[in-house]
């Protein structure tokens, strides 16, 4: 976890705002935001919809842009927009402008927002089985990062501002994606104790896979991402089934 992360997590109910509480940011295009960042992570939504927007390949995408790691805490596939030189210029960001403005990462069209998850740690194990692993809307929760940029000479509610970008506080992905996040997670975790290194591999491949790469640009994105999470599942949970019947 970067710095920057670190420090918003540390003081997070300081900064959490409601849905309709209201907030002062205009965005002047300066560009700030662009740069000294290494925590753009995208989700498979991002990815799909830059890759769309750039006429490119997904593959493509995270070849030239991206960098793909594992959580070092969540042990499962992220990948984040990965900055280049001195400044840690967003690898997007040409001439001062986003050549993905119109399809732009979650996490910036956010911005000055972010967006957290609240869990249950109690019934940790109860949610990991349940549709959506317990995950409802208000556990959906928003915050805001006092940006060192800007004007602040307009008045938004989260409501409205996620709205401007074509997001919605009710928006069904986000709580799918979180789902996954949390069931894989554990899932991941728990793995790392009972197979080899070997299989580990296979298993972030997989993941990988699934829940990033097979997809058809042409085709709806939601629908096959439930169907490649739900394939992705199926692999791993049946490979460690049987490891378990040799033990």
């Amino acid at each position: 976890m970067d710095k920057r992360t670190r420090d918003i997590m540390e003081d997070f109910e300081k900064r959490k705002i409601g849905v309709d509480e209201p907030f002062n940011f205009r965005c002047t295009m300066c560009g700030k935001c662009c740069i000294h960042r290494e925590d753009i992570l995208l989700n498979p939504r991002d990815v799909f919809n830059m890759a769309k927007e750039l006429q490119i390949s997904i593959r493509e995408l995270l070849q030239q842009y991206c960098e793909i790691y594992i959580g070092p805490d969540s042990r499962v596939p992220l990948i984040r927009l990965l900055p280049r030189g001195n400044v840690q210029r967003c690898p997007l960001l040409k001439d001062r402008k986003c050549m993905v403005h119109n399809a732009k990462p979650t996490i910036c069209a956010l911005y000055p927002l972010g967006r957290g998850v609240k869990y249950d740690k109690d019934a940790e194990k109860k949610n990991t089985e349940e549709e959506n692993a317990g995950i409802t809307e208000d556990d959906i929760q928003y915050f805001f990062m006092a940006p060192d940029c800007g004007a602040r000479d307009e008045t938004h509610t989260v409501r409205e501002w996620l709205s401007e970008f074509g997001l919605s506080v009710t928006d069904e992905f986000v709580i799918r994606w979180q789902a996954v996040m949390f069931k894989l997670s554990n899932l991941m975790i728990k793995s790392e104790q009972i197979v080899d290194v070997e299989t580990m591999k296979q298993f972030w491949s997989e993941a990988l896979d699934d829940m990033y790469l097979e997809f058809d640009l042409e085709k709806d994105f939601l629908l096959q991402f439930d169907e490649n999470v739900a394939k992705m599942f199926l692999t791993i949970y049946k490979i460690v089934a049987d490891l378990e019947k040799e033990e």
